[in-house]
């Protein structure tokens, strides 16, 4: 630590000197100069689309020249600059040795660039190393500039002060450096490895005498392989205790018994798919679980990966399903064994039409699309009598369902239609009469109506003296009521007295009441016009 600190403070009194404030402003200028580069570069290789080749082979070397230069721009014109002004200021009379560090260093960023690149080329167009591949390149420049600055051993020494596990008796335990140096190995390890892979994968996939689906699944077993070992030879040689390694595998194998089982469950699911063949690059499958020619979910394979299943529509839609789906659900397999499929067509036609001629007509509708095999040759049957009609249905069959079914299915329908109206052949629709009957048999209409409409004039003014009565008799039943008509019995007076109304009426529940006030007599009155006989209300 202490011997870090002494070299920067060393540097930074070499800093705030008059030649290397100037030199400082040159390379500042030269790395705006290779942003701007940069983003002209993107810019332009945005707006210039590659023109296309005649093979794919050329198409992929001029994308990969394009992408050399696109990355090589900025760190071109950094070297231009900072050339330039290294000898601009040697002819000054200025110190240009913080210069000539510099152009040290970046000759070592485009050298390491350069390295990663290539290495990334080399890995597959499709690798995932492509988004780290300018970290990566950082990443090894950083150290490869602290070693040409001569930082690198005090650093290692600074990061190998800092541990990462407590030590113990006998055991110096894991430090910063320490797990940085196993990265590096097990990365170095794995690198080789996927080399090695690819080039077997390249060698398995020309085979031609094993199937597609075993060529697959032997290329992918073999790169997962290569890529495990690589790890554990990586950890081994970095010098690691894989006994210490043994918490991780036991936590490890736990979530796989919770959180990832399903990722587990997807890949063995990707190698039973593999070997099995049930489903192979190309095939036009349905995986909606709906029997029959339905298109729901239709598409043909693209590629079969570790975990799901690339699936491409009709509308140029990719759908990653999941290889445990495919594996536990039903998929229709359109061109498993015999890439032949047959199309249904129903047809109605009216009662009055002859079926014998409009099956021939749907025969001929059959004969305008050229997909439609000849050989077995399409058919028309009578399914049955429906309420509006004669059910026919046309069947016929197509050799190449991965071209579309629906669109085979609107031309024959198109061409229906058309033969049917130069035949004079109808497709009946479902009406529904509804006639009405008076009592002596006759359809009721407009002369029917017109001579009911004064008995329902009479029943309708009725109806409504009927239920206007209520209201007159409540309106009367606010006037106050006798006192003696009271159902209490008053101070004094014997408990066996009653009113004559409620002895005429005694049959009769009335509410018992509280006083002889006029808020009870209209209480009283109401109740009587709600519960009492006709004949209480008109003797009140």
């Amino acid at each position: 630590m202490k011997e870090l600190t002494a070299t920067l403070r060393h540097y930074a009194d070499l800093l705030f000197t008059r030649d290397v404030l100037t030199e400082v402003l040159a390379v500042l200028v030269a790395l705006g100069v290779a942003w701007a580069a940069s983003r002209a570069a993107r810019k332009w290789d945005a707006d210039n689309p590659m023109q296309p080749a005649p093979t794919g082979q050329q198409a992929a070397a001029q994308l990969l020249v394009r992408e050399a230069l696109v990355i090589a721009v900025p760190y071109l014109a950094a070297l231009v600059l900072l050339l330039a002004a290294r000898g601009a200021l040697g002819l000054a009379g200025f110190d240009v040795a913080f210069l000539d560090q510099c152009l040290v260093l970046l000759g070592a960023l485009i050298a390491i660039r350069g390295a990663v690149f290539g290495l990334r080329v080399s890995l597959g167009p499709d690798s995932r190393f492509r988004q780290w591949e300018a970290r990566s390149a950082l990443f090894v420049w950083f150290f490869v500039a602290m070693h040409i600055l001569g930082w690198l051993e005090a650093f290692i020494g600074f990061l190998d002060a800092i541990a990462v596990t407590p030590s113990r008796k006998g055991d110096p335990g894991l430090t910063l450096w320490g797990l940085i140096r196993s990265l590096f190995t097990v990365i170095a390890f794995v690198i080789v490895s996927a080399w090695i892979g690819r080039w077997l994968e390249r060698r398995i996939t020309g085979i031609t005498g094993f199937a597609a689906g075993t060529r697959i699944a032997v290329s992918k077993f073999t790169y997962a392989f290569l890529i495990g070992l690589g790890i554990l030879l990586g950890l081994s040689a970095s010098g690691l205790d894989l006994g210490a390694l043994s918490i991780f595998g036991g936590a490890l194998g736990l979530g796989l018994g919770f959180g990832l089982q399903a990722i587990a469950a997807n890949f063995v699911s990707g190698f039973v798919l593999l070997m099995d063949k049930s489903i192979k690059p190309g095939d036009v499958i349905s995986f909606t679980g709906t029997l029959g020619t339905s298109t729901e979910g239709f598409g043909w394979v693209q590629e079969l990966r570790g975990r799901y299943v690339v699936v491409r529509d009709r509308d140029g839609v990719e759908t990653l399903v999941p290889n445990q789906n495919l594996i536990t659900n039903q998929v229709i397999n359109w061109s498993y064994s015999d890439r032949r499929v047959r199309l249904k067509l129903p047809v109605r036609i009216s009662y009055d039409d002859d079926p014998e001629h409009a099956m021939s007509v749907l025969l001929k509708a059959a004969e305008t699309s050229k997909r439609i095999l000849r050989e077995p040759p399409p058919v028309a049957r009578l399914m049955g009598f429906n309420d509006y009609g004669m059910d026919l249905e046309l069947r016929f069959w197509i050799a190449d369902p991965e071209a579309g079914v629906n669109n085979v299915r609107s031309d024959v329908n198109r061409a229906i239609w058309r033969l049917f109206k130069d035949a004079g052949i109808r497709i009946p629709r479902a009406q529904l009469d509804v006639r009405m009957y008076d009592a002596q048999g006759r359809v009721v209409g407009g002369a029917a109506a017109a001579a009911a409409e004064p008995a329902r004039a009479a029943a309708d003014r009725r109806q409504l003296r009927r239920h206007a009565q209520p209201f007159r008799d409540l309106t009367w039943a606010s006037r106050s009521p006798p006192a003696s008509r009271c159902r209490k019995p008053s101070s004094g007076s014997s408990t066996s007295a009653r009113p004559a109304l409620a002895a005429r009426t005694s049959t009769r529940s009335r509410r018992p009441c509280s006083c002889a006030s006029t808020s009870h007599a209209r209480r009283y009155w109401t109740s009587g016009r709600a519960r009492g006989s006709r004949r209480s209300r008109v003797g009140a």
